[in-house]
């Protein structure tokens, strides 16, 4: 399933239209909601109303309808709703002074300032479905190399000059392969890792962490986030698989790796597959960065358990979002913030769950893929 400042600034420019704009969210059933008054926010206080955006349309409930709100530690969560206020949403804006005043509350005092300033909202399609998807992401961990070597040969790069932003560019089987995109990207290397598969893992969750052979003979991790892509669209390589006649592919990464090792001569095929290639920048991790998640298409670090990624049009980045999934990897019903986005997660009631870094974040990940309800809450 975690983006630049690009993606940032177009949520930011979705987010723009609640606060007055003539386009986007529309108020339904409220006075000029289909015409000159359309597109502007209700003022302050109990909201009775439902939201349009392009792709949900937001449905005024009880706080009584979100299953768990009693029980959930939001403390755990307000993390995730300090880190949302170093860039807020220009609605949620003026409520991060109280959010910063409440990080040392505890769960009952932010459950209460919740129901006094937010409004919860049930997300559905423009059809009335409230049932979604819900499927998770993390952030991996691999060791590498800064030079090639017999072991480490599967190069990691940064962004070329060239791209443009929703423009396609070559495919991974054409930058793999031909003379003059390989001759643009030497020197492009930020390291070499050993196995194309986890490589392949690397791009499908948009960042993760390489612990770094250095020249010297030391070694440092570091976290290599998402820099660009060649706007070619995402193929499941798992999907090709079962196309392959593959009876198991259920455990990612681990069937399609015996798969590899049954089939050496079609890894090459395996990985053309998927024909989206993704770009990195290589950043240090010092302090909090070590502790956090990598930064999410907000431009905000993500929060392990508490940070989602959503189509930015059914929820605009920022927002606080009551989740709740019954399983049956695992059951949530919890606070969190829409904080990434994917090119697989599409679609109104659409999320994948940030679950942390290294290998039990990723066996959890890897498991996940159940019904999924989600509320928006929004301020009044």
């Amino acid at each position: 399933m975690t983006q630049g400042l690009r993606w940032w600034l177009a949520g930011l420019a979705i987010v723009a239209t609640l606060a007055g704009c003539s386009t986007g969210t529309r108020l339904e059933n409220a006075p000029g909601a289909h015409g000159a008054g359309a597109g502007t926010v209700p003022p302050p206080g109990p909201l009775n109303i439902s939201l349009t955006h392009p792709k949900s349309r937001w449905v005024p409930v009880a706080w009584s309808e979100l299953p768990g709100f009693a029980d959930d530690p939001t403390h755990e969560a307000w993390a995730a709703m300090v880190s949302n206020c170093a860039r807020p949403n220009a609605v949620f804006a003026p409520l991060c002074q109280d959010v910063r005043r409440l990080a040392i509350a505890d769960a009952d005092a932010q459950r209460q300032w919740m129901i006094e300033r937010l409004q919860p909202y049930r997300v559905e399609s423009h059809t009335g479905l409230s049932d979604g998807q819900l499927t998770s992401y993390y952030e991996p961990v691999y060791d590498a190399s800064r030079r090639p070597t017999m072991q480490f040969n599967v190069p990691i790069y940064a962004a070329p000059p060239g791209l443009v932003p929703r423009r396609p560019w070559y495919t991974r089987q054409q930058i793999e392969t031909l003379p003059e995109v390989q001759a643009g990207l030497r020197g492009r290397e930020i390291a070499w890792m050993a196995d194309p598969v986890d490589a392949m893992m690397l791009h499908i969750q948009g960042s993760g962490r390489l612990r770094i052979a250095e020249p010297d003979g030391s070694q440092r991790t570091v976290r290599v986030a998402f820099a660009a892509t060649n706007e070619q669209p995402y193929r499941s390589i798992q999907q090709w698989l079962i196309g392959q006649g593959a009876t198991r592919v259920s455990r990612w990464p681990d069937d399609t790796k015996a798969w590899v090792a049954q089939n050496p001569l079609r890894v090459q095929e395996l990985m053309w597959s998927n024909p989206r290639y993704v770009f990195f920048r290589e950043e240090s991790l010092n302090g909090v960065d070590a502790a956090s998640g990598p930064r999410g298409a907000q431009g905000v670090p993500l929060t392990p358990g508490r940070s989602i990624a959503v189509d930015r049009d059914s929820i605009p980045y920022g927002t606080p979002v009551w989740l709740a999934s019954p399983g049956p990897s695992v059951q949530l019903a919890r606070l969190v913030v829409a904080q990434d986005t994917g090119s697989a997660i599409v679609g109104a009631v659409r999320a994948d769950f940030f679950a942390g870094t290294g290998n039990d974040a990723g066996r959890l990940a890897a498991t996940v893929n159940q019904p999924l309800r989600l509320w928006a809450l929004w301020p009044k």
